[in-house]
């Protein structure tokens, strides 16, 4: 048991003793006394009834209090509710009311303002920015609604009605929100919002939320594929996973004008043969804890299909905590041993947004894998800062650039910034490897900076090799 949990224990029992104490006094008064002027003429069922009475007393005391600890509704910091309550209410008002409506209210830049002002500043913004949508919310006369503090700088309002009731408002709060100020502290909040036509499910709605949330900083655009019933798409997925049930195609890589490197792709299929493409389904792999499942398939048919199919490099992405597993290493050390003519032309692309702090273990694994003839690239250089870290950090074979810098390579600035990534990696006998090239004025200047791999539709199209 956790020190914390035995604190609690001792608290409650504490707390149980201080208030049951007048109780029993007042009982062993009334007993007393009873005992003192009427001695003679008690019989034996006023003993039993004594006993019985200190027993419930002791019993209804510690009860009260330890269900008292067991059920709490508001938070302590923000005084909405907690997140279990939230789900549970907003649960049984779904239940309720077939239209509901749930909004996302973040704060975006809580992080910051813990770090400059303070952790107990940062619980007064908390607490304000919970009164300033409440008195916002009432000043459109939405009243008595349900708002919760579910993690961090996340709260989960419950309205009832659809969503475009409400899409207005929640814009309006966004424009206001540039304004508003806790003290002289900034603070900046961001939204998003769905309802039961999503799902009647209270955590797939959540979910839903933060991935809107999140496109919508990423400025996205909606995704306009079919959308498909939460708990169907983790059935799908299973099922998928499970029967190996896909589409594996492959896109060619050049070095100059010479073919060396085919990077695998994979679609899964629903039992109806629809496509589920990596968007919408990689998430929810990671959810189910099915990613090492995933990636051993996605590994034995990219081997098994490409093998005797061509002799360039075989590009698979794989997840990083699947490489740090050990019943992955050891499935791809059986690998390599039955398919010896593979060495050296397999390859993991890693990518992650947390940087693995154990970076000498990693390096480790990676000399494992380097030792079996595994090639390793790591992806997204120059968008999320863990790839730049790995550069730095991890013994490795390849980085490939973000697709975003090859959009915008023909600005002097970005041309500058691949140029000095390209350098470093050349620098630590690294290759460099940048896709989705879509015309010829960026393949001339990718080849100018001194690129080694090139990819893209202008170059070479998915090509599909394997359907189950």
């Amino acid at each position: 048991m956790l020190l914390p949990q035995k604190k609690e224990r001792e608290y409650r029992f504490k707390l149980a003793l201080r208030m049951g104490l007048p109780i029993f006094a007042l009982v062993l008064a009334l007993i007393s006394n009873t005992l003192i002027t009427t001695y003679e003429s008690l019989n034996s069922a006023f003993y039993f009834e004594a006993i019985v009475l200190l027993a419930f007393s002791i019993y209804f005391i510690f009860y009260i209090i330890y269900s008292g600890f067991n059920v709490r509704i508001t938070e302590e910091v923000t005084k909405t509710f907690t997140r279990e309550y939230l789900y549970e209410y907003l649960q049984k008002e779904i239940r309720k009311n077939k239209d509901m409506t749930l909004m996302l209210i973040s704060i975006d830049n809580l992080d910051d303002i813990n770090n400059l002002y303070g952790i107990k500043n940062g619980d007064k913004v908390l607490y304000k920015v919970a009164i300033w949508i409440e008195e916002y919310l009432t000043d459109k006369n939405i009243h008595n609604f349900p708002i919760g503090h579910i993690k961090g700088e996340d709260f989960i309002i419950g309205l009832v009605g659809d969503k475009s009731k409400y899409k207005p408002i929640l814009d309006l709060l966004c424009l206001k929100s540039d304004d508003f100020k806790v003290d002289t502290i900034e603070v900046k909040i961001s939204a998003a919002i769905n309802d039961t036509s999503f799902s009647n499910q209270i955590e797939y709605l959540v979910e839903n939320l933060f991935e809107l949330q999140n496109e919508n900083k990423n400025l996205k655009s909606s995704s306009k594929d079919e959308e498909i019933n939460p708990n169907e798409l983790e059935s799908f997925i299973i099922k998928a996973i499970k029967d190996k049930n896909f589409i594996l195609s492959t896109q060619d890589v050049f070095e100059k004008d010479k073919l060396v490197i085919k990077e695998c792709f994979v679609k899964l299929k629903t039992p109806q043969n629809k496509i589920l493409h990596q968007k919408n389904y990689m998430k929810v792999v990671n959810r189910l804890g099915l990613m090492l499942d995933y990636d051993l398939m996605v590994l034995e048919e990219s081997i098994r299909n490409c093998i005797h199919t061509c002799e360039e490099i075989i590009a698979v992405t794989i997840s990083p905590t699947s490489l740090r597993n050990h019943q992955f290493l050891s499935k791809v050390k059986e690998l390599l041993h039955n398919n010896q003519n593979i060495k050296n032309r397999l390859m993991f692309i890693l990518w992650e947004t947390e940087y693995y702090s154990h970076i000498n273990k990693y390096n480790a694994i990676l000399k494992i894998l380097r030792g079996m003839g595994v090639l390793i690239a790591i992806d997204r250089l120059g968008a999320i800062h863990t790839s730049f870290l790995y550069l730095r950090d991890l013994e490795i074979d390849v980085v490939r650039f973000d697709s975003f810098y090859v959009k915008e390579i023909t600005k002097r600035d970005y041309e500058s910034i691949i140029d000095g990534f390209n350098v470093m990696a050349h620098n630590k006998n690294m290759k460099t490897w940048i896709k989705m090239l879509e015309e010829e004025e960026i393949k001339a200047l990718t080849e100018k900076i001194g690129i080694d791999y090139l990819q893209g539709k202008y170059l070479a199209p998915l090509e599909k090799i394997y359907e189950s």
